[in-house]
């Protein structure tokens, strides 16, 4: 054997045996709560260049192969530009379910070897899992540790018409890797199915794409996922998915069964807001706490227990559009099941009818931390769509955002209604400016006064 033949046989990169013989294991990662929000990723077709600076980004590999083959054949080239960045999903090697199923083991395999290898160098690795047809099943989860945050992407199998076999694969595949892995986060590029179920983690494929790279935030207008998510657009009949939001209101989309039925609940830190269910004819009486102190409700529980009609002591500083006591019907929203304000009574001439309520003496008795501010703007939105009572303080005016009939939104400034403004829908609303600032990108800097849901 010559010395050039014995360097090649021996040669690491031709025996791709540093990690034993058996499937690369990548170890688990978990995501900080400060990286779910706001999360992008760039691909390594961008990141690999030099003209990348979006080192704040994770990197992907949902591309076509040969945009990532050389990271198979000679990963130390890219070692010291991909350390720059927080994370660096592992290559998603093509599983087409048209392939032969050695060469399906033979991407699995490098995909957890090229992850393993980043890893080894000091790389912070989260693996991306691929999946062909059942038989796939036995290896192509292989060589992750249960409990891992992973990445998996709808895109392929969204995209051409959302043709169903496409996306029956797929979802096969993604409930037996829930069994399998046991993921902590799902990140899921591109629309998740309304069938998901895991903690999924949704990166937009358009907002992650180049034209967008620059972008520190989304603007309007929206996604067509985050129209699917906030209701702008209605969910299917068997949607799943509903918002949730983690202490520091990351959004995450959590499959927990069927959407219908009730799933919004009262906040535990929010203790008036059980007042929205009771007993059938009951009136209950709950004070609620705002910035500037507070205000008395009764609220009136309808047959099925939960609240039809709610009078509020307050003019929540606003007498020209609100009177004080005034009244505001309440409905159920069918997809989310929270409380929604369907329309104001007032009372201006002072002919306010009788509520029918229990009189109760004394102050309120409850103590509190009033923290209202929106930690995100899908926080905002889901507000708004409630037709909220909305008070806040920007740049040392204050401002309201209310429904009066349960259908448009009034925009107003507190001191001067001589611009005050009607809007027929949502999106009007978020793009409403003061001066230069749109509301949808001031909603987590500016200083929540009250707010009723």
């Amino acid at each position: 054997m010559t010395e050039e033949n014995y360097k090649y046989r021996t040669n690491p990169m031709f025996l791709r045996n540093q990690f034993g013989t058996d499937m690369p294991m990548l170890k688990k990662v978990s995501l900080q709560d400060d990286e779910k929000e706001g999360l992008r990723l760039i691909g390594f077709d961008i990141a690999k260049t030099n003209r990348d600076t979006h080192f704040n980004r994770f990197v992907h590999f949902f591309l076509y192969d040969y945009k990532f083959e050389d990271i198979w054949n000679n990963p130390d080239k890219y070692i010291e530009k991909l350390s720059q960045y927080k994370a660096v999903l592992t290559p998603d090697f093509s599983m087409y379910i048209e392939m032969n199923e050695y060469m399906q083991r033979y991407n699995t395999f490098r995909n957890r070897w090229v992850g393993a290898y980043l890893a080894d160098k000091g790389i912070r690795v989260i693996p991306t899992v691929s999946w062909g047809l059942e038989n796939t099943f036995d290896f192509c989860f292989n060589g992750i540790e249960k409990g891992s945050t992973v990445a998996v992407s709808t895109y392929m199998a969204s995209a051409h018409g959302n043709r169903a076999d496409q996306k029956d694969f797929f979802m096969a595949g993604y409930n037996e890797m829930l069994k399998c892995i046991e993921p902590e986060t799902i990140i899921c590029y591109h629309y998740p199915f309304p069938e998901m179920e895991g903690n999924i983690l949704f990166v937009d494929y358009d907002l992650s794409s180049w034209q967008h790279y620059d972008d520190d935030k989304v603007e309007l207008p929206y996604t067509q996922m985050e129209k699917y998510l906030l209701g702008i657009e209605t969910l299917s009949s068997n949607s799943n998915i509903v918002i949730k939001h983690n202490d520091n209101s990351s959004l995450f989309l959590k499959g927990s069964g069927s959407v219908h039925g009730g799933q919004w609940r009262p906040h535990p830190d929010k203790p008036w807001e059980e007042r929205f269910f009771g007993k059938p004819g009951e009136i209950k009486r709950t004070f609620i706490p705002t910035k500037k102190g507070g205000y008395w409700v009764e609220t009136k529980i309808g047959d099925e227990g939960r609240a039809i009609n709610e009078r509020q002591f307050t003019d929540h500083g606003n007498s020209a559009n609100h009177s004080n006591p005034h009244d505001n019907k309440i409905g159920w929203n069918t997809e989310r099941g929270n409380p929604e304000w369907l329309g104001e009574t007032n009372y201006f001439d002072g002919n306010i009818p009788e509520f029918k309520y229990y009189k109760k003496t004394g102050e309120h008795n409850m103590s509190y931390e009033y923290d209202f501010d929106y930690k995100t703007k899908y926080e905002f939105i889901e507000s708004v769509k409630a037709h909220s009572e909305i008070v806040f303080e920007w740049n040392d005016t204050d401002y309201e955002i209310c429904s009066l009939d349960g259908k448009k939104w009034l925009f107003c400034n507190q001191k001067d209604h001589s611009d005050d403004v009607y809007y027929d829908n949502l999106e009007d609303v978020l793009n409403h400016k003061i001066g230069d600032d749109k509301l949808i990108d001031i909603c987590t800097k500016f200083t929540v006064i009250e707010r009723s849901l």
